[in-house]
């Protein structure tokens, strides 16, 4: 019975209304009522005034009514206007009230049908009996089959109501990962150029201060390197930058077409990396073919990130090897250096570099495997497929 004593919340336009009608219902039927005898006009109002309640507490309201019909049926007293008001508590119960007690509501209306035949109509032939019963329970059912419908109507908006508010909700959530991932992208990307364009710059100042006393025209040459590479990296890095500074513009999406890197863009820097000193064998095998964007500047940033690793580690006079193959099914590339990187004992930080080529090797659908040569140096080798594995993350 909890649930039935617990009011529930109306909005105030409803109370409203609730009361106006209740108010209407008893100058009309109620003073009808009174007009026939006043224990009859009791009742009326009896049945009438606690339709006031009739949406914060339904099956309290209609059980109380259906009470009051009882007593009226106890006591012999005539049907009058004011028991219109079961009819109003019915459609209430089935509308508003809980399942189970709409269905007991219905039961009660037609054993009232039942009761209302013995009592009112006894001294009538069969035929009038049965014509009554069956026009008092299309009456009762019909009031109990509206309200049921509404009920169901009102259950079906809400749930089309929650799915929208859900799909909304996942979209904003979708829209916030799609930026979140996007200005990981973007770091990534920072990372890529500052690590690559200090990696030459480095390299370019340590031989110019070599060579100043020496050789100053290398020294030179090494400066105007070291100035090209840090405004090329600037210009590059601000863009990215004005990026993430574009709070409030939904454009910040990965699929947007921006100029970038890729395969075709690989000679320049390998002449750059070239300009620093180190020595780059450039190779491509297979039959070239027109990449995707994301996949282009996957190879892109492996290579730069493997040539960025040998200039850091791989000491002096190290040679480097840049193989692209392009199979049948996937795109293959391999940087491997005959420096000393391999006698280096392995960081327990492997550092963003290889972290950052798995990431990427992985969007794209591939792998990346990095480690010492047996006979000495390094190697990356990255396998990427030219389209996505079915299932596959987009």
């Amino acid at each position: 019975m909890t649930g039935i004593l617990t009011a529930r919340p109306v909005p105030a336009r409803s109370k409203a209304f609730d009361l106006l009608l209740t108010g209407s219902l008893c100058m009309v039927f109620g003073l009808l009522s009174i007009a026939q005898s006043g224990f009859e006009g009791i009742l009326g109002f009896g049945m009438l005034v606690p339709l006031i309640w009739r949406r914060t507490h339904p099956e309290l309201v209609f059980f109380g009514v259906s009470a009051v019909a009882s007593v009226q049926w106890l006591f012999g007293a005539q049907l009058m206007p004011a028991n219109v008001g079961l009819l109003v508590a019915l459609y209430t119960i089935s509308v508003y009230g809980e399942v189970r007690y709409s269905r007991i509501a219905l039961g009660i209306g037609g054993l009232g049908v039942l009761m209302a035949t013995s009592r009112y109509w006894t001294n009538s032939d069969w035929r009038q009996q049965v014509t009554m019963m069956v026009a008092l329970g299309a009456l009762v059912f019909g009031v109990w089959a509206f309200g049921e419908r509404r009920r169901t109507r009102g259950l079906y908006v809400a749930q089309l109501e929650e799915r929208a508010e859900q799909l909304e909700r996942d979209r904003d959530r979708e829209a916030k990962l799609a930026v979140s991932n996007e200005r990981t992208r973007i770091a990534r990307e920072i990372h890529d150029v500052v690590a690559h364009g200090l990696s030459i710059m480095i390299v370019q100042a340590d031989g110019g201060l070599y060579a100043a006393d020496k050789s100053p025209e290398q020294a030179k040459k090494a400066l105007a390197t070291i100035g090209d590479t840090g405004r090329a990296s600037l210009t590059e890095m601000r863009k990215m930058l004005g990026l993430l500074k574009q709070d409030e513009q939904p454009e910040l999406d990965p699929n947007q077409p921006r100029p970038q890197p890729g395969v075709s863009s690989l000679p320049e820097l390998i002449d750059n990396v070239r300009d620093a000193g180190l020595t780059v064998d450039y190779q491509v095998t297979g039959e070239p073919r027109d990449l995707e964007a994301l996949l282009g500047l996957t190879a892109y940033r492996i290579v730069q990130e493997g040539l960025t690793n040998t200039l850091k580690h791989a000491g002096p006079g190290a040679r480097t090897s840049v193989l692209l193959d392009f199979g049948r099914e996937m795109l293959t590339v391999v940087v491997t250096d005959d420096g000393r990187g391999a006698g280096v004992a392995p960081s327990a930080d492997p550092g963003h570099g290889l972290v950052g080529m798995r990431q990427r090797a992985s969007i794209s659908g591939g792998t990346v495997s990095a480690g010492p040569k047996a006979g000495g140096g390094y190697e990356v080798i990255a396998k990427l497929p030219y389209h996505l594995p079915i299932g596959g993350d987009q």
